[in-house]
């Protein structure tokens, strides 16, 4: 009993109370298990408010641990080891925080398999607060590939034209870097004589040619997932296909699974094969940030242009957590909350749209603002913080990162800084591209449409403004004062540093 009541256990678990629920409600009530998935999210999301309120943000250490021995056989000792800490508590926060309100975009955009739908959904949660939380590396890779489950029949099954693809596509993409990850994790067992993760970066005897090979091993899921160029193509067809619902969790929680990894376990586990790989790793996301810019604004497809823009905000949290210094790192993990509130709100705000058109043709929206006031003026709030405007959560992210990149002793050398900059210039131009296309520019046939019949297309209605205010008010609260969210983070992110072996 003492184990089902340690906090974390319950923060992660709690979703599948609402899925033992739906499982004995008729298929049929459509309404009834709407109400009790979004009431389990948010009681889910009470309970990580609860954990925050008991959250010592100057303790570097592992807090609320829940620790038990699970799998002893033949000497391996497997736990079931939950912890967190300020590398983790926003990213914990995060995902209870969109779960609920990606349910409810759902409301009256999922009609088929509202069941099914609403069951995998709380299994993702499940999934994904898991990740976040596990400390023992057998226990990781459980929920990591726990994960691809419900998100793999969430596309298959209630995604676009090409769902099946996409599905397919995402599943095998993520499973081949899995595969290797899960390699290293044995090697680490057997080395090691533990899978516990604070236990082996305490050890700390990994030869460090050995830690070069693990840490490509590791790379190898976490890149993919993050995604970083060049193994990226997974992800345009993935949220393109996505449900609304789907592309918020996708781009807000799973996408940061992989900046989390690096974080939890390539830089405290692998310090020096890290540090050699810093300027690879800097390069890379380099290119991310430019390549991303680039054919973001080259899309004609509104979903496909965001789903780009992923790339490019990703590279800036992997430049940001290879700068190797607080400031870099802790910029880095602030723009996975940002580009989670931020991108998230986007594809919910097009979901919207597209709920009532059909269509996500950029050229078809021309003049949108004057029959959609309340869309536009959401929009171009999003919109501006996605390309980070000074005010908005986007630029304090962007600014910290690129201030640790400039002074980065791991990376050593400002052109990647300098070029990474240009991409915040890059990311106005598509975003403003769009925006102006959709809303300022001349009448496109949705509008004409809408004219010529004097009905067709209407403003956001309450449930739609309910669901992207609560997104709005943490774009506003990060930007203008952003400092409870550092002070969150900053014992554990010096105590990172401190664990590298920078020269």
């Amino acid at each position: 009993m003492e184990f089902l009541l340690k906090p974390l256990t319950l923060l992660t678990f709690f979703p599948l109370l609402g899925v033992l629920l739906i499982l004995f409600i008729n298929a049929e009530a459509k309404n009834i298990i709407r109400w009790v998935a979004l009431i389990t999210s948010l009681i889910t999301f009470g309970i990580s408010l609860w954990v925050l309120a008991m959250f010592d943000a100057s303790n570097v250490n592992l807090q609320l641990v829940a620790r038990y021995d699970w799998i002893t056989v033949a000497g391996w000792n497997i736990q079931y080891f939950l912890g967190i800490d300020g590398l983790s508590i926003l990213l914990v926060l995060l995902t209870a925080f969109l779960t609920p309100i990606s349910i409810l975009s759902t409301w009256t955009a999922i009609e088929e398999r509202v069941k099914d739908f609403m069951i995998f959904f709380l299994l993702l949660e499940v999934g994904m607060t898991g990740v976040f939380l596990a400390q023992d590396l057998f226990l990781f890779y459980i929920f990591w590939e726990f994960t691809l489950v419900p998100m793999y029949f969430l596309i298959g099954i209630w995604g676009g034209p090409r769902r099946i693809y996409a599905a397919i596509k995402f599943f095998l993409y993520t499973m081949a870097g899995s595969i290797l990850m899960l390699l290293a994790i044995l090697w680490l067992g057997i080395y090691g004589g533990t899978f516990s993760v604070p236990d082996l970066i305490a050890q700390g005897n990994i030869p460090a040619d050995i830690q070069w090979w693990l840490f490509l091993a590791f790379t190898a899921a976490f890149a993919i997932k993050v995604p970083m160029w060049p193994l990226h193509s997974w992800l345009p067809d993935a949220h393109v296909e996505a449900p609304t619902a789907g592309s918020v969790i996708l781009a807000g929680v799973l996408l940061k699974m992989g900046t989390y990894g690096f974080v939890r376990f390539n830089l405290p586990l692998f310090p020096e094969a890290a540090v050699r790989a810093a300027p690879w790793i800097a390069l890379l996301a380099t290119i991310g940030i430019l390549y991303g810019a680039m054919v973001s604004y080259a899309q004609a497809d509104v979903k496909k242009l965001v789903a780009y823009s992923s790339v490019s905000h990703l590279g800036f949290v992997m430049l940001g957590l290879f700068a190797m210094n607080p400031q870099g790192i802790a910029g880095g993990i602030l723009q996975m909350i940002n580009h989670g509130l931020s991108t998230g709100a986007l594809f919910l705000l097009v979901g919207m749209i597209y709920e009532q058109t059909h269509t996500r043709e950029i050229k078809v929206y021309g003049g949108l603002w004057k029959i959609t006031p309340v869309f536009g003026s959401i929009m171009l709030i999003v919109s501006l913080s996605s390309m980070g405007l000074p005010g908005l959560n986007g630029f304090v992210g962007e600014f910290t990162i690129l201030l640790g990149a400039f002074g980065s002793k791991a990376i050593n050398n400002t052109a990647y800084a300098i070029a990474s900059a240009l991409g915040v210039i890059m990311a106005a131009v598509y975003i403003l591209y769009m925006f102006q296309k959709m809303f300022l520019g001349p009448q496109g046939e949705i509008v004409d449409e809408v004219k010529k019949h004097g009905h067709g297309l209407r403003d956001l209605n309450w449930r739609e403004i309910v669901t992207v205010v609560p997104l709005l008010i943490f774009i506003f609260w990060i930007g203008l004062y952003p400092k409870p969210f550092f002070a969150l983070m900053a014992p554990a992110v010096e105590h990172l540093v401190g664990m590298l072996p920078i020269p």
